[in-house]
């Protein structure tokens, strides 16, 4: 029988919504992704620097040249998310996350480190951030905080497994084999949701959004006084990225997640390599990885669900201001309980950056072309990491620690926070292209 009848009769038989089923496989995907996480190579970042007697920065700087390429690799990504349909590009993208991150432990030296922990990266922010975003926004729509919530769950999840079993790996085979295993760890755990679940939108099995009759759109609760439309959009016809890159919305939103990611890859990389600094062993400083993805995993949930409830751009900017403060309390840790406490609520605001940006992305530009449009915003995401990890990196080789590091994490988010909320409204693309001077043609 062939495989996409499987899935349709899989599909229409399901006793519940298979939005559902699609979640599941997507979030199997985001879990497998943090194979090449910067919390991942944090935990590898001493003992490979002191066997092959690299720099933090050489090392930090792999995840920068992944970012780098990932920028480059996100309009395709969107677009073959568009053309051929998720699970084809999930599926490709699992398969070479897999053997890249096997390959890193055969033979080292800083070209190939580069090369294969560099495709990692890629895969890491390029298609399986873009595809399982997508499919997930277009499975739902009045329920699509909490369903990127649980997305940005499975994440979290995985964000704590993957470094903390790496950690052990470590501890026992040592660091070369403990890149050949976590391969495994992605075939194992992917490969199969993926292929057999997957299918792109409600509509190819004759559904809907949320399993409604109809796509309608959902209010949101008043915030002082002022009623918020759920989506922007009208979710049937939505924004062609060539319209989209012609309002102010989409370039802030761009720029802003660049600032925010660049909150994020600085910490993540660096956050054990910080505490170990700071007289924390090796296994406890992991370990505090693991509460700052717990932390990400409530977070991602209650962020979720807070997007569904006030306008977009309020829950993005809290975010921001969130992960503002949290930045300078890293200059508090000298213990164990201080270095749990602030890894954990870092996580619980990183939990609304995996969620609110996918988000907004969807609310304000619909369905229509989003691969597309999440394909441009990506590659602001892969910049921010990228001067992220080198630069803490840098600061770290300048100074000799990393407190001069988070003060600027801090002017970052907070500038963030500014431009999000004087963010404009989209509005609907039918009355905006009245507007424009000439007709933009459909992307799809």
């Amino acid at each position: 029988m062939n495989p996409s009848n499987i899935r349709f009769r899989l599909a229409r038989r399901t006793p519940f919504f298979y939005g559902w089923a699609i979640l599941f496989s997507a979030g199997s995907a985001v879990f497998v992704r943090n194979a090449a996480a910067a919390l991942t190579l944090g935990v590898f970042m001493v003992p490979m620097s002191e066997e092959l007697g690299w720099s933090r920065t050489l090392l930090a700087g792999s995840a920068s040249a992944g970012g780098i390429a990932a920028m480059f690799a996100s309009p395709l990504s969107g677009y073959l998310v568009d053309r051929f349909g998720p699970r084809i590009v999930l599926l490709g993208a699992a398969l070479v996350l897999g053997f890249s991150t096997m390959a890193i432990g055969w033979w080292v030296t800083p070209v190939t480190f580069y090369i294969f922990f560099g495709i990692g990266r890629v895969i890491f922010a390029a298609p399986i951030q873009i595809g399982a975003g997508t499919v997930v926004s277009q499975w739902f729509v009045r329920r699509r905080g909490r369903a990127n919530g649980l997305l940005g769950f499975s994440h979290s999840v995985g964000m704590g497994l993957m470094p903390f079993f790496a950690q052990l790996l470590i501890n026992s085979v040592g660091w070369r084999e403990a890149w050949f295993w976590l391969g495994i760890a992605v075939w194992v755990i992917a490969l199969a949701p993926i292929a057999l679940l997957m299918i792109s939108k409600p509509e190819d099995v004759g559904m809907k959004p949320d399993g409604d009759g109809d796509i309608v759109p959902d209010t949101r609760s008043t915030i002082a006084g002022e009623a918020a439309q759920r989506t922007a959009v009208p979710e049937t016809e939505g924004w062609t990225l060539r319209a989209a890159m012609r309002t102010p919305a989409l370039w802030i939103l761009g720029f802003s997640g660049g600032l925010m990611f660049f909150v994020h890859a600085s910490v993540n990389i660096h956050q054990v390599a910080f505490l170990r600094d700071q007289g924390i062993g090796a296994t406890v400083a992991a370990a505090a990885l693991t509460s700052l993805a717990a932390g990400a995993a409530i977070g991602s949930l209650f962020w979720g669900a807070l997007a569904e409830r006030m306008p977009v751009r309020f829950t993005y900017a809290a975010v921001a201001v969130f992960m503002a403060a949290v930045s300078l309390m890293f200059l508090l840790v000298d213990d164990t309980p201080k270095a749990f406490v602030v890894a954990t609520l870092f996580g619980f605001g990183l939990g609304g950056l995996l969620v609110v940006p996918s988000v907004a992305v969807a609310d304000y530009f619909g369905r229509r072309s989003l691969g597309a449009v999440r394909g441009f915003v990506e590659p602001w995401v892969g910049g921010g990491q990228a001067a992220g990890a080198l630069g803490a990196g840098l600061i770290f080789d300048v100074t000799g620690d990393y407190r001069a590091v988070f003060p600027l994490l801090t002017v970052f988010a907070l500038l963030s926070a500014t431009l999000i909320l004087v963010i404009p409204a989209p509005g609907d693309p039918a009355s905006r292209s009245a507007e424009l001077p000439d007709p933009v043609a459909a992307d799809d």
